[in-house]
This record gives C-alpha cells, structure tokens and sequence, in this order.
C-alpha cells in the first residue's frame, strides 16, 4: 500500500486524468456551434441584415479552422500557455462583442466585429490542439478511440453549453454570448496544468479495454440523454426546475468518467502497475553516440524489433535495442544488411510540416478530406434551407439531430478504424473511404427527395461527416509522426473550410439562386401578380430587396444538382482514400502487424 501522497501523486501523473480533463475541454471547444443562437441576438442588437451576419459566419468558419498559430505555439510553449492563450482568446473575442450587444461599449463597425468573432472562434484551435497533442502521445497504442472521443466531445459542446445556458435566470438574449465568453474560459483554465504528456507508453494495463468500454458507454448514454432533452424541451413547456434538473443530471454524466484514474490511481486491484506512474529517473537519456548510432539504423531496428519491447521498462528497453542494434552492425560489417543514412524521414517517422507537404500520401489525405467533410459540412450550413424547401417547419430539429450523429460518428469513427488496424493491420483510411461511401448515399437521398428522407440524409451525412475527424487525425499521427502533429494537424483542417467555400459558397448557393430566381420569374408571369402594387414596388427597390426575396426555393429541385455533385465528389473521395489505402499497407504492418503473432 503506497502513502497517500504517493497516491495522490499517481492520481495527478495519470493519463486517464489527463484523458479526462481532455474531454471537459473539448466540451466546451463547440463555440462555433452555437453561432446559430448567438447570430440572432446580434442581428436584433446591431440591425444588422442577413449578409452582414452571413459575413459574421465566414468570419467564424476561419476562426474555427485556421489553426497555423496554435499549433506553432504548442511546439515551443508547454500545454498549458498554448491553452491558457486560446482561453484568452476567447473571453476577449466574446466578452467584447458581449459589451456592445449590450451597449455597455460603443458600437464598432462590422468589420471589427467579424474580427472581434474570428479572435474569439479561434480559441477552439488552440484547446483541439493542445487536447490532441497530448492524449495522442499519452496513448500511442490507442490514437483512434482517443482522437474520436476527444472531438465527439467538441461536437457536443454546442448542446452541452445551450443546456447550460437554459438553466441561467438571463436577464436578456445577449446572456448567452455571455455564457460562451466566460463559462469555457473558467473551465479550460482551471483544467489546463492537468492537460500535459505524461510518459503514456509506461502506462499501458490490460485493463486498457475495460476503460475505453466504460468511456464509449457513457459517450452513448450522453448522446441519448441530450437528444431526448432536446425533443422534450421542445414539445413541452418546462418550468425552471425541471430544466435545473436535467441540466444536473448532464453534469453528473460529464463528471462519471473521473471514476477511472480514481480507480487505476487508489484502489489495491492495480498496485502493481503503479510504480510505472512515478517519476522516472532521468537515466533513460542516450549517450551522444547512442543517438548518432540510432540515427544511422533507426528504420532497421524499426523492422527489426518485436512490439513488446515498446511495453518494457525503460532501462531493459534501452537494453533490448542496444542488442539488436549490435546485431545489425554485426550483420552491416558482414554485407548481409545495407545501412546508409537517408534524406528525410519514411512514412511512419516523425515529419516536419515541410517535409510532409512533399509527400502524396499527405495531399490524399488533404484533398479527400477536402471532398469529405468538405461536402457534409455544405449540408450542415445549409441544412435549414433544405429542409425549408423540401416543407418542413421544424428546420432546429434536424440541426439538432445531425449533431448528435456527428458525435456517433466521430465515437464510431475512432471506434472501428482501431478494430481495423489492431484485428486486422489494414490501412486506417480504409475506414475514410466506408465513411464517404455512406455520405455518396446520403447525397443521393438528399437529392431524391423521397418522403422522410430529411432524416434518413441527416442520419447518413452527420455520421459520415463525423467520422473524418476520428479518422484523419489518428492517420495522421501513424504516417507522419507525433513530433510535429500540432502543425500538421491544424494544416489538414483547413480542407474543411477550403471545401465547404467552393461546394456552398460556389456550387450549392449559385445552383439554388438560380433555381430560386426561376420559380421568381413563373410566379411574375402570372396575371395577377404581374401588375400588383407589390410587383411594381419590387421592381422599383434596390437589388438587394430584390434578391432577398428570390432566395426562397421550394422543392426538391433546389439542392438536386448539389446534391448529386457531392455525391460525384464523395465517390472521388473514396478513390482517393482507397489509392491511400494502397499506399500504405507496408506501413500498417510494420506498425501493427506484429502484434497479430
């Protein structure tokens, strides 16, 4: 039985702890999410129009997406700056546009509120990253289930911090910038020393699978808890206990995931594997001509070397590789193994963002992210017109809905491309192309326009949109090193903007404009409203008038090509996913195979 100092200290170096606060973070990394509710209150305060807040929004796509300086600064700040400057970030952004909705400060003009909103959007980079970085290399072995629960949680942060918000006594709609100004910000700063590398790779139990089963349930038990007080809020009327009462109820799920290193770090069931938790003596270090041994034969040893030996202890694994090293030298003098050093790192060691932006393999994965996810948050932008112009009233229903499954799907993601790496050694992307074969059905349906298909669209694309996040990230990690993952990472994310401004803002907006105009133009055709007073007064008013009211298409036609050419693009999408696929197998061998013997 240790002393309950040395307890404590197994309780805070533990990497479920830090998975846990993680999530906590991520949960409240959902801001952009919320810009449908905080948009509004905006317009109402400022009298802005509905271009001007459309401008707000692509300010807010680029805050949410652009993460060059996050992860710039996480290679050369520890975690915990590079979260501390994203929670400033946000209070600032926010706080401030709080102010002047509130006319507790002079109205700016737009273009420094799209700023005041990219600034305060951006801070969600800097918690995906600082999230990211640090469970990847905490659980190497698992980067899967790690990196799909983590942004599942991100996607639900959105609902998370609405459910929060219902239960405040506001004394006006602007309580709810408010909210999202100060509420992430407390959390991530009295989260953010926990959130640290915490030497993972000695960590691993056999009780691993238990945990990741226990964290899956209780990520599905919270799905299904805040779809059904979605649905209920939305029917009935509840009065303000009610409301306290499931928001409660929420915050128990959210804490129930402690229960783990509370476990793994006090219970007398796992003492034996707590000594790997200590501090370990700072003697693993290589001698200067160990590493430039290292640095001659790495890819050897790599080949060479069975998986277990990542498990031993640092000192016997240090041991084990100085024997095969030995060994392979041994072999090199005899002519029986070629080692020469070698320009740049191969697949499966750590890349610099320079050196990965040279590699195919790394555009593959860019551009079939870029048709993806590209594709699926076109429908998400666009989801309320299109259920508008298929007859539905209830257009906040479906937005709800295809964020919960955005959620599933980054569980699912992560979820099943590590049963297909660890079972199997197949390629990750593998499970990139199944997800965008279900969005190419998803497309179709949109496009169709059958009875209920709205739901069935909705199911396929926030589940296959989802599934990207899980996936590109952990691939990412695996091809091209844990060194540089910040910069690589936050490279990869900018396809999804860069998609969705060509396939919406090009494709999807054009195609229903046109659309719209053309039912415009019957309807003037018509006698009796061809010379109403109305007709002429529109003809008389400026285009802006004009165009506002040509923007509204009813039928399937309006998103028919669209969603027939993301559904082209999807397929697209899978070729390029499955020439990845190919690519790489060697590598997914190499990294996983052994561990099928």
């Amino acid at each position: 039985m240790l002393p309950l100092k040395d307890n404590f200290w197994v309780f805070i170096n533990n990497r479920w702890l830090v998975f846990v606060a993680a999530m906590w973070i991520q949960s409240c990394a959902g801001i952009g999410y919320l810009f449908g509710s905080i948009s509004p209150v905006i317009k109402t305060s400022l009298g802005y129009n509905q271009r001007q807040i459309a401008r707000l929004g692509v300010a807010k796509d680029l805050g949410d997406s652009v993460g060059f300086l996050a992860g710039s600064l996480c290679e050369v700040l520890p975690l915990w700056g590079t979260l501390l400057i994203g929670a400033l970030q946000n209070f600032v952004g926010y706080g401030w546009v709080w102010l002047i909705v509130t006319n507790r400060v002079p109205t700016m003009p737009l273009w420094v509120i799209c700023i005041l909103i990219f600034v305060g959007t951006n801070g969600e980079t800097y918690f995906n990253t600082a999230a990211l970085v640090s469970c990847v290399q905490n659980f190497p072995k698992s980067r899967g289930p790690v990196v799909g629960i983590l942004k599942g949680f991100a996607g639900l942060g959105g609902a998370i911090l609405t459910q929060i918000y219902a239960t405040i006594k506001a004394p006006d709609d602007a309580a709810i910038i408010f909210t999202v100004a100060v509420g992430p910000t407390m959390v991530v700063i009295t989260l953010m020393l926990l959130v640290r590398p915490v030497g993972g790779h000695r960590q691993n139990r056999p009780s691993d699978g238990l945990s990741f089963t226990f964290i899956y349930s209780v990520c599905l038990l919270l799905a299904a808890y805040l779809m059904g007080v979605m649905l209920v809020e939305d029917i009935f009327d509840l009065n303000y206990t009610v409301i306290t009462l499931f928001t409660s109820m929420l915050f128990v799920l959210l804490l129930l995931p402690i229960v783990i290193p509370i476990l793994l770090s006090f219970s007398s069931e796992y003492r034996p594997a707590e000594e790997s938790l200590l501090p370990v003596p700072q003697k693993e270090e290589p001698s200067k001509s160990f590493q430039d041994v290292n640095e001659v034969i790495f890819s050897e040893i790599e080949d060479e070397k069975p998986m277990e030996v990542d498990l031993l202890p640092a000192l016997e694994r240090q041991k084990r590789i100085t024997q095969l090293q030995a060994k392979l030298f041994q072999a090199a003098a005899d002519g029986a193994v070629r080692v020469k050093r070698r320009k740049g790192p191969h697949r499966g060691e750590d890349f610099t963002l320079m050196q990965a932006l040279i590699k195919a393999d790394f555009w593959l994965i860019f551009f079939s992210l870029l048709l993806g996810s590209g594709s699926g948050l076109t429908v998400i932008d666009n989801l309320g017109q299109m259920s508008h112009s298929l007859g539905y009233d209830n257009t906040h229903v479906f937005v709800s809905m295809i964020s919960i499954w955005n959620f599933l799907g980054r569980i699912g993601g992560g979820y099943f491309s590590e049963m297909i790496v660890r079972d199997y050694a197949y390629p990750r992307p593998v499970a990139m192309a199944i997800a965008q074969g279900i969005m190419v059905v998803g497309h179709f349906c949109f496009a169709m326009g059958w009875p209920g298909v709205m739901h069935v669209g909705t199911l396929l694309i926030g589940l296959g949109y989802g599934a990207h996040w899980a996936i590109v990230p952990a691939t990412a990690s695996e091809l091209f090193g844990m060194k540089k993952f910040a910069a690589l990472y936050n490279f990869l994310t900018l396809a999804n903007p860069a998609g969705s401004l060509v396939l919406s803002g090009l494709i999807a907006s054009n195609i229903y404009d046109y659309e719209a105009e053309k039912q415009a133009h019957m309807q003037q055709q018509q006698p009796q409203n061809s010379y109403s007073f109305y007709s002429l007064l529109r003809r008389m008013l400026d285009v802006t008038f004009t165009v506002e009211q040509t923007l509204d298409c009813k039928g399937t036609i309006c998103f028919f090509f669209t969603s027939l050419i993301m559904s082209g693009l999807c397929i697209i999408a899978v070729v390029l996913s499955l020439i990845l696929v190919h690519r790489t197998k060697i590598v997914y061998t190499h990294l996983y195979g052994k561990s099928q013997t």
